[in-house]
């Protein structure tokens, strides 16, 4: 309804824009007023809601929206806004029931949405907490030992008010674990309570499903059925009302922290009679005698993969060409949505040619018969001379040659040799003529499989372009890949529909258009099962692609002075990694303490400005904002970038920083440590 309203030329979203950028963080740069109003060109594009999101990726508040449209004097659209939020107050984030280290701090969190002022007090039992009135309450537990406290949260707005659930926070001893439940903190970190259970349902009747769990940090949820994530299910109860028979399979759920993870039992879930067998329609021919005859139409193959396995890189710090920014948010995008397809996927940023190669070694070693190859995807500089596509590795010289890049039809020719059932090339780059390169490569005659894809981001000889959204920045290309990467289409159809989108794109419309040249005979599609061979056959495959994805385990450093620092790690990428710090025990006669990261080795380049930050955001690093959704408070925050050029073990100094009572210096201690290969680094790429 505001997007109708606003979206004219006189009072609408240009002053609105105008009047939100009153205040700095607010105001819309030139490109991105006329990213907005190029929306008027797309069927069911809005000016407005362009603007509104950029707004709300700023963390603009309702209360400063509903500011700005009075200023316009705009009443209906105040009184739209207003009416749409008028006295509901919604909890959107329940305080979790948590188990803690004695001795340590503790948070519960509540959050709400509903009109402008909202007010929050957490009550422990029925007595208020003093200065308890924001959405985080932070709790010493100086609670005796096995007796738990119980928390609540009330809203409110004037005379309207909700509460949220109740939350109990229980304190454990840190040497032994509790008693009563079995679950020992320092060792676990999460516990299911409840698990789901097996139910047989009639069509029409409400599936509901539930898993409990406590942990600290509090943890969060994901259903999958079939093993595939179901969408929105992040709650600890599943429930589907009015199902059908599509609903029918087994069900999990993955139970998760900043620090461990856990899965529930798997059960299944009937309805109906169980599964009917599958039936061949007749189709009823006329003979020249007039008798109708019934034929039976042979069913179509299934088609199946043994395996399912991806290679990203995105190259963007480029050292003598112009930086690239979409590669990154490209790359993860496209993984995570690989990963819902039951892909094994590398996923590499900032390669050099050495590197690249190797990359693309490792990557054919997870290829056998019958693999879906299914994508190496590559986002960065590239060129195109005599008909084959060349990738440009970050360390190319200013004057580059084939000599200095990754031949894709050569690369082509090597999955060629490992059978594998369908080779999908995405080449998210320029395919502009190098001048400078005249030499024709020797790659050798390709085998005639009919079982290869090429999607090119633009045409022979044009230029491939990125979309700035605020501080994010999109390949045009993956912007409408991922609209359409889940469908069950084969192959070709569905990036003949990627294409069509692309062309609605007036800012790009005879600069940059999708080409696509296959032989692929086959109905194959990215959603094909996977039925794998013997364990021996691939056994091999998959130890290759587990060894470029294990993180080291989260540790606990115990020092002299009593403090004890906790150390976790996250993968961005298969070549980042992001280290976590975090104090989770201080005597009480120490007043502060902090735990940094030194020592790096300088193999990795690591910059200074991506490490020991206290917020995510301060790593520089755009996909954030994806990630941080689940750390917790005081923690600091490290960016470890390009694993692959570490030619050692990762070693480290964790530096703590302390100040006792009464004293005005600080004193240090440090502990080495040592975490191994993490992540890519294991496969050597040197």
């Amino acid at each position: 309804r505001l997007c109708e309203l606003l979206d004219n030329a006189g009072r609408g979203w240009r002053k609105l824009a105008e009047l939100a950028g009153a205040e700095k963080r607010f105001k819309c740069s030139a490109e991105e007023l006329e990213m907005c109003s190029l929306k008027v060109l797309e069927p069911r594009g809005s000016p407005t809601q362009c603007l509104l999101q950029l707004l709300a990726e700023r963390d603009c508040t309702l209360r400063y929206l509903l500011g700005c449209l009075e200023r316009m004097g705009h009443e209906q659209a105040c009184r739209v806004l207003s009416s749409a939020v008028q006295d509901v107050i919604r909890i959107t984030v329940q305080p979790e029931s948590q188990v803690v280290a004695e001795g340590t701090q503790v948070s519960l969190t509540c959050c709400a949405t509903g009109p402008p002022g909202l007010v929050y007090q957490w009550f422990c039992g029925r007595q208020e907490v003093p200065g308890a009135t924001s959405p985080e309450l932070v709790i010493d537990t100086a609670t005796p030992v096995g007796q738990p406290e119980w928390y609540i949260c009330r809203v409110n707005c004037g005379a309207t008010f909700t509460f949220s659930r109740w939350a109990h926070v229980q304190v454990e001893k840190r040497s032994s674990p509790s008693s009563g439940s079995g679950y020992c903190l320092t060792t676990a970190g999460l516990q299911i309570l409840q698990q789901p259970r097996p139910c047989r349902l009639a069509e029409g009747d409400t599936l509901a499903l539930e898993c409990r769990a406590i942990g600290n940090p509090p943890p969060q949820y994901q259903w999958f059925r079939n093993r595939r994530p179901v969408e929105g299910a992040q709650a600890p109860q599943l429930q589907v009302k009015l199902v059908t028979t599509a609903e029918r399979g087994s069900y999990s759920c993955r139970v998760f922290n900043l620090f461990h993870e856990v899965w529930s039992q798997e059960v299944d879930v009937e309805i109906g009679e169980g599964p009917r067998q599958a039936s061949i329609t007749p189709h009823l021919l006329c003979s020249q005698t007039g008798v109708s005859h019934s034929v039976t139409t042979p069913p179509s193959p299934i088609l199946a993969a043994t395996d399912k396995v991806a290679l990203l890189i995105g190259n963007m710090h480029y050292l003598h060409h112009k930086q690239l920014q979409a590669p990154i948010v490209d790359v993860h995008a496209l993984g995570a949505l690989l990963h819902q397809l039951d892909f094994k996927v590398v996923s590499l940023l900032d390669l050099r040619k050495a590197e690249m190669q190797m990359a693309v070694d490792e990557f054919l070693l997870l290829l056998d018969k019958g693999v879906y190859a299914g994508l190496l995807y590559y986002a960065g500089h590239g060129y195109e001379n005599f008909g084959n596509s060349f990738m440009v590795p970050i360390d190319a010289p200013s004057t580059y040659t084939s000599e200095h890049c990754l031949c894709v039809q050569r690369v082509l020719r090597e999955m060629q040799q490992r059978r594998t059932s369908l080779n999908i090339f995405l080449l998210d780059m320029c395919r502009k003529r190098n001048l400078n390169d005249d030499v024709i490569p020797q790659v050798g005659a390709l085998e005639v499989t009919a079982n290869i894809v090429f999607g090119y981001a633009t045409c022979a000889d044009a230029e491939a372009y990125e979309l700035s959204q605020g501080e994010f920045s999109n390949g045009i290309f993956v912007t409408f890949l991922k609209r359409w990467l889940l469908e069950d289409e084969k192959i070709t159809v569905l990036l003949d529909k990627v294409a069509e989108d692309m062309g609605t794109l007036e800012i790009t419309r005879g600069r940059q258009a999708l080409e696509l040249r296959s032989n692929l005979s086959e109905r194959r599609a990215l959603t094909d099962p996977i039925r794998p061979p013997g364990q021996d056959e691939s056994s091999a495959r998959n130890l290759q692609w587990a060894k470029a994805h294990v993180l080291p385990e989260s540790r606990h450093l115990c020092f002299d002075c009593g403090v004890t620092v906790q150390l976790a790690f996250a993968a961005e990428f298969s070549n980042i990694m992001i280290i976590y710090t975090r104090v989770v025990a201080v005597p009480k006669d120490i007043t502060k303490c902090e735990a940094r990261l030194t020592d790096i080795p300088e193999e990795l380049d690591v910059d200074l400005k991506c490490t020991n930050k206290e917020s995510p955001e301060e790593l520089g690093s755009p996909l954030a904002p994806v990630w941080s959704l689940s750390c917790p408070s005081c923690c600091l925050y490290s960016r470890i970038c390009g694993l692959q050029k570490l030619r050692q073990e990762l070693a480290f100094t964790v530096c703590l920083q302390y100040r006792y009572q009464g004293m005005d210096d600080f004193v240090e201690e440090r502990q080495r440590v040592n975490v191994g290969r993490p992540l890519i680094a294991k496969l050597n790429l040197q």
